[in-house]
């Protein structure tokens, strides 16, 4: 059995699993395969889990990362389903790897890395990947029971770990080629009993059979009716730094990778890291040097956020998070990364491509997460049509951490494979949730959307000319101007009335004076909450059915909620609960958590600034008083303030203003028109270069651009017009020893045309909903 199992695992390909296959008639005989979860109507079951090889792998891995779990457990003497094991991930990681703080250290962390390998096999072309795991392992009179079974739950009653459907570690049999090989071999964590090992593969039906059967299935190995396995102690299966003893060891024949991932260790790595956000064990991917004899060959993996917050890391602007804290789903935790449009030695081009590369290899651009493995995601859709932050939408990652969530309300976000959303009320009413905070007028995000929106905009007569001439002729023309005003929002004059400043968009643009700079502290020095001279210091008053933000001020830096190393924890507690008798109210009679009377979020210092907002819940009356206590707290010290809250009277609803009379349309307001050049000079004072417009869209300008669009959600703000292109220097030298007349007329004729022509595209883009 030993041979049989090393030819099998020594086979680089699945036409060298085939060969061996049809080499060995006896042993792989019709008989000695048997349906996987003893069904040959498996089929269904296998084909719809993961829609991509990466997200099915992902699987793979965390299945072994809840062996080493399962192992640390059961060698304390845990029973895993008892009230004594962990009853989470974070729980194990603590309780079992109490050093675990050291692997922020590269040469603990690869230690600890060596328990989970992932290999690669085979030519570049054609690779094959050996999973390899230290964890628990099974005897193979159990493989039934584990690795061969489906729908059985046999983790549900484990909280420590990922896995409970029993399913998941087979999703990555669809890409194993044509023929779907997979070998497994296992041997238990305390070295009892024999090492057993089996071939999955999928039934290659027969010609009666392609008569009478819809569809195929998936079926595995015995020999015998028993599981091949024989007695070993070591063995080399060219792991990284160690002999195979004891645990798990997976291989995934000709898998199938998606392009653009050739080499293991640095492009397979990358995209792991997306799907395990931040995984509780470090794992290695591992190349073979007779594959690329010129790569870096071992490269640890720790998941996506030690990369983004690593302090080295040249590609992220700012970081921020929110924790917020809802009656409909729990606690949820969302951190922002925000990167730089342009890196030093790198043009705009280059830093979009690299930031693309290295962090958005899988598209996805809102990271829904469980226990640090992402369960779901948004593309850069979200970004750009629920955020309405189009300067962001590639140079934005947000992550959605839902391990905290009501686990009602979270089952019905994923589908069982964990690798997308599902299309229900509940994942609805959290992308609402998620615009709405996010894309608030005073957030962060909008902020700096503003910031890089700013920086480009400039006044300037001669545009605000062509733009009132523009206003002009499109006014006289209604079916024209109707046209335009379906997709583009004109602000149309009244008729019969003077038009006066036709563009709605040149208003002078009111600048915040810039107040002292900001030098944050990695540790908390101050924490004061900021009150008004004119109000009760002790008393905040929140409206019922209201909300109210009490702004706090601090010197820490801003990611400090959600660093990798030494982060602090914003804390809110009640300390006591007054009910107004008088009204009476639903509350219940011992209020204890500061969820029960409010919904709460709070938000990561920004700029010397930390924000809680509240909201009171129904069961809450006017008059109710809650005292509470926030602390802000480090690994050595804590920092708390101490106040009432105070439910008021509701707010009457505003009343809308009086319109004036006779009023029919708005004043008309086209798209801002700015002149673009490709660097400064004297007699271009006030104009922008492509330079800023890269800077602050991360969009290439150069000699081949014609104009780019500033589109906010989906509105035509601006239009930026490219003084110094090729197409107009081509149309000016036409003219041979043109006057200056000729080229102000030639300039102005060319960006009548850009002009006209963005406003007509972009409407017939958006009508087409392109």
């Amino acid at each position: 059995m030993r041979q049989l199992f090393n030819i099998l695992y020594f086979a680089q390909t699945e036409d060298d699993v085939d060969q061996v296959v049809k080499t060995h008639p006896n042993v792989f005989k019709p008989e000695n395969w048997y349906p996987l979860g003893g069904h040959e109507n498996n089929f269904g079951v296998i084909e719809n889990q993961q829609s991509t090889p990466i997200a099915a792998l992902i699987e793979k891995i965390t299945n072994s990362i809840d062996a080493v779990l399962m192992k640390k457990c059961l060698e304390a003497d845990i029973n895993p389903k008892s009230n004594q094991a962990p009853q989470s991930m974070d729980e194990a990681r603590t309780n079992f790897f109490p050093n675990y703080r050291d692997w922020d250290q590269p040469g603990f962390r690869n230690q600890q890395a060596e328990s989970i390998q992932i290999l690669a096999d085979g030519p570049r072309r054609n690779t094959s990947l050996i999973i390899y795991d230290d964890g628990e392992g099974q005897h193979p009179e159990e493989f039934e029971n584990t690795f061969l079974s489906l729908l059985r739950g046999n983790k549900n009653e484990i909280h420590f770990v990922q896995g409970k459907y029993n399913m998941g570690g087979s999703g990555a049999i669809v890409f194993c080629g044509k023929k779907r090989y997979q070998l497994i071999g296992s041997k238990r964590y305390d070295d009892t009993g024999e090492f057993g090992f089996t071939l999955i593969r999928e039934h290659p039906l027969s010609k009666a059979e392609e008569r009478t059967k819809k569809n195929t299935w998936y079926e595995y190995l015995k020999i015998d009716g028993k599981i091949p396995a024989f007695q070993a102690d070591r063995q080399d299966l060219s792991l990284y730094n160690r002999s195979f003893t004891t645990g798990t060891i997976v291989k995934l024949y000709s898998y199938d990778l998606p392009s653009g991932i050739s080499d293991i260790s640095r492009d397979l790595n990358q995209s792991i890291n997306e799907y395990l956000f931040e995984p509780v064990l470090p794992v290695y991917t591992i190349e073979k040097k007779e594959r690329y004899p010129k790569s870096s060959l071992r490269r640890g993996l720790y998941g996506l956020k030690r990369r983004l917050e690593q302090e080295d890391n040249k590609y992220v602007e700012e970081s921020f998070s929110y924790d917020f804290d809802d009656a409909l789903f729990g606690n949820m935790k969302v951190t922002c990364y925000v990167f730089r449009t342009k890196i030093e030695d790198s043009s705009v081009k280059e830093t979009k491509e690299t930031i693309q590369r290295e962090f958005f290899k899988n598209r996805m651009s809102v990271l829904f997460s469980v226990n640090g493995q992402v369960h779901g995601h948004y593309t850069s859709e979200f970004i750009t049509r629920s955020l309405k932050l189009n300067l962001l939408k590639e140079h934005l990652l947000i992550h959605v951490d839902c391990t905290d969530m009501k686990p009602s309300f979270r089952k019905e976000l994923f589908m069982a494979s964990r690798d997308r959303l599902k299309d229900g009320e509940e994942t609805r009413t959290l992308r609402k949730f998620l615009a709405d905070k996010l894309g608030a007028k005073d957030s962060p995000l909008s902020e700096i959307q503003k910031r890089r929106k700013d920086s480009i905009a400039v006044e300037s007569e001669d545009a605000k000319d062509l733009l009132k001439s523009f206003a002009r002729n499109f006014s006289r023309n209604e079916e024209l101007l109707k046209l335009l005003d379906q997709t583009l929002n004109l602000d149309m004059p009244p008729k019969g009335k003077q038009k006066g400043n036709t563009n709605g968009s040149s208003k002078k643009k009111q600048r915040k004076k810039e107040g002292k700079p900001f030098n944050p502290k990695r540790f908390p020095a101050l924490f004061k909450r900021r009150v008004s001279g004119k109000l009760d210091k002790e008393v905040v008053v929140i409206p019922l059915g209201g909300e109210k933000t009490i702004f706090f001020d601090t010197d820490v830096e801003n990611n400090y909620f959600h660093r990798v190393e030494d982060p602090g924890e914003l804390n809110i507690a009640i300390l006591d609960f007054k009910t107004n008798e008088t009204e009476g109210g639903d509350a219940p009679g011992k209020v204890d958590q500061i969820e029960d009377v409010f919904s709460v979020s709070k938000s990561s210092p920004q700029n010397g600034t930390i924000k809680i907002h509240l909201n009171p819940k129904e069961e809450v009356s006017v008059g109710d008083e809650v005292k509470i206590k926030v602390s802000l707290e480090d690994p050595t010290e804590k920092f708390e303030e101490i106040f009432w809250v105070k439910i008021s009277e509701p707010k009457a609803p505003a009343q809308p203003s009086p319109q004036p009379e006779n009023r029919e349309i708005p004043t008309l307001g086209l798209p801002e028109l700015i002149f673009a050049y490709r660097e400064e000079r004297p007699e271009r004072n006030g104009k922008i270069t492509w330079e800023q417009v890269e800077a602050a869209t991360g969009e290439n300008m150069d000699y081949a651009t014609v104009m780019y669009p500033m589109v906010n959600g989906e509105k035509l703000e601006s239009v930026y017009i490219n003084m110094d292109s090729n197409v107009l220097k081509n149309f000016k030298a036409k003219t041979r020893n043109p006057s200056q007349e000729q080229l102000n007329i030639a300039d102005q004729r060319y960006i009548a045309s850009v002009y006209s022509h963005t406003l007509f595209l972009y409407s017939i883009t958006k009508a087409h909903k392109y």
